[in-house]
C-alpha cells in the first residue's frame, strides 16, 4: 500500500493569542519547546486546558517541527494560536511541492509514525501551499468540552444592603 497524503486544506482563520517562533535549526526546536512548555504552565492557560491536552500540544509541536526541519527546508516558522477551546498549530517551511506523507505499513523502528499520531491527537488537520511556502497545521482540543472551557459566571449574591 502506498503512502497516504495529508489532507489538503487551507489554514483555518482563528482569533486568539498568537505565538510565533523561527526555527533555523533542530536545536531551536528544543528551545522553543521549552518556551512553549513554560507558556502552557501559566495559570491562565493551565486553567483552561487539561494536562493531557497541553502534553498533546507539545508532542504535536515536536513532531511537526521535526518534520518541517528534516523534510521541508528553508526557514521554518512555528505559529500557535491559543484559542478558548484549544490551539491551532501551524508549521511553515520552504518546500511547497512536498506534501506531508504519513507512513503506512512501515515498521515503527524506521520512524514515520509522527503524522498518524498528530492526526489522532487533533480535531482537524491539513496542509496547503503558496509560492515558496508550505503550511502544515493541526487544531487541538483543550481537553474540556466547549461548555467547560467557558469562564463560569461569578455569583453576585451577597448580603442585602
Amino acid at each position: 500500500m502506498g503512502a497516504l497524503v495529508w489532507p489538503s486544506a487551507a489554514v483555518p482563520s482563528e482569533e486568539g493569542d498568537v505565538w510565533r517562533w523561527e526555527l533555523p535549526t533542530v536545536h531551536d526546536a528544543s528551545r522553543v519547546r521549552m518556551d512553549l512548555r513554560a507558556r502552557l504552565a501559566h495559570p491562565s492557560l493551565a486553567s483552561r486546558s487539561t494536562e493531557d491536552a497541553r502534553e498533546g500540544l507539545l508532542l504535536v509541536f515536536e513532531e511537526l517541527s521535526s518534520n518541517a526541519l528534516r523534510h521541508g527546508g528553508g526557514s521554518v516558522v512555528a505559529l500557535i494560536v491559543a484559542l478558548p477551546t484549544g490551539w491551532l498549530i501551524v508549521l511553515t517551511d520552504g518546500a511547497p511541492e512536498s506534501p506531508p506523507q504519513p507512513a503506512v505499513d512501515r515498521d515503527p523502528a524506521y520512524g514515520g509514525m509522527g503524522l498518524p499520531m498528530v492526526a489522532q491527537l487533533s480535531i482537524d488537520y491539513g496542509w496547503c501551499s503558496e509560492p515558496g511556502r508550505k503550511h502544515v497545521w493541526a487544531r487541538l482540543p483543550s481537553g474540556f468540552s466547549s461548555a467547560e472551557a467557558l469562564p463560569r459566571p461569578r455569583s453576585s449574591s451577597g448580603p442585602a444592603a
